[in-house]
């Protein structure tokens, strides 16, 4: 028997894979002070990811928090352009601390998405990923860190802080298992949203690797 149709749409608040509906995306000091000093992953690399969960948080209605480091103490400087380009409308939430849950204003945009699932992505891994997913588990959010949007300071932090997150009850995802999660069947009328994606990310991917630079 030919398949052409989609299965049921399971109840996409309740469903325990991520939905549209039931996650939000967090972004957390994707500025040119922390790239700088990343090297567990070239940039080009984590921007080719993050940037790809910021057009699927765009196309499938996803809501998205974007915190920053001391760029009001005149230390840093915001968001890379190249994101904040994806994300029309997004406001930056500035901090001085590393850790963005123990941030008033950041905590609150975050619980007022009124969504438990958290797909989490920052610079660096070991520190403004790790704190804020940590605090967000014992919570009791389900936190999801994209592994290949991030990026430490050696490639020992980068995977210390996994296997740290992972004992602790985080979920990693990459950037194009998410679209797939919230995609979840090529028949429904919804997955052109992420078809335009990969038609994005796939030329560009293959074009970064051509240059050996991912």
């Amino acid at each position: 028997m030919a398949k052409s149709q989609p299965e049921p749409v399971r109840d996409p608040k309740s469903d325990h894979l991520l939905t549209p509906e039931n996650c939000a995306v967090v972004l957390i000091d994707y500025q040119p002070e922390q790239y700088r000093t990343v090297t567990s992953s070239t940039r080009e690399e984590i921007d080719l990811n993050v940037i790809a969960v910021c057009k699927l948080a765009r196309a499938y209605d996803i809501p998205v928090i974007i915190s920053t480091v001391g760029v009001d103490m005149g230390v840093n400087t915001g968001t890379a352009e190249a994101i904040m380009a994806e994300l029309p409308g997004v406001k930056e939430i500035d901090r001085s601390g590393v850790n963005a849950w123990e941030d008033e204003e950041s905590r609150n945009a975050i619980k007022a998405t009124g969504r438990k699932k958290i797909v989490i992505a920052g610079l660096w891994t070991e520190v403004c990923l790790t704190f804020p997913t940590l605090d967000m588990l014992a919570e009791g959010f389900e936190v999801y860190p994209v592994a290949d949007a991030v990026g430490g300071i050696s490639p020992v932090s980068h995977d210390r802080a996994f296997e740290r997150m992972i004992q602790a009850g985080a979920h990693p995802v990459t950037a194009i298992s998410f679209g797939s999660e919230l995609m979840r069947n090529w028949a429904r009328e919804s997955s052109d949203r992420f078809r335009k994606v990969l038609q994005w990310y796939f030329p560009k991917r293959f074009a970064l690797m051509k240059e050996g630079k991912i």
